[in-house]
């Protein structure tokens, strides 16, 4: 068995598994990573609001907690993603 098997039997729509798949490659050892929003989108070649979709489509199935993080003076900084599995 492969270790995103549990991904391929999930009935989630493909933007969702490609999502995934790109956050799971970019992850550290702890399933941590933080790529921008336009960055997940160019690199996969989606929409913003395709990728939005996707990762609200992960947080509903309980794969992906996400974090907004903030700088030391308050402004927004990138969000932490987190993934899991099932």
């Amino acid at each position: 068995m492969g270790r995103l098997d549990f991904l391929y039997r999930m009935d989630l729509p493909h933007r969702a598994k490609s999502v995934y798949i790109y956050l799971a490659d970019r992850a550290n050892k702890d399933g941590e990573c933080w790529p921008a929003i336009p960055t997940i989108a160019r690199e996969l070649k989606l929409s913003q609001s395709t990728v939005r979709r996707a990762l609200q489509d992960l947080r509903k199935a309980g794969l992906l907690e996400t974090e907004q993080r903030y700088r030391k003076h308050g402004g927004k900084s990138s969000l932490l993603y987190t993934l899991k599995q099932e």
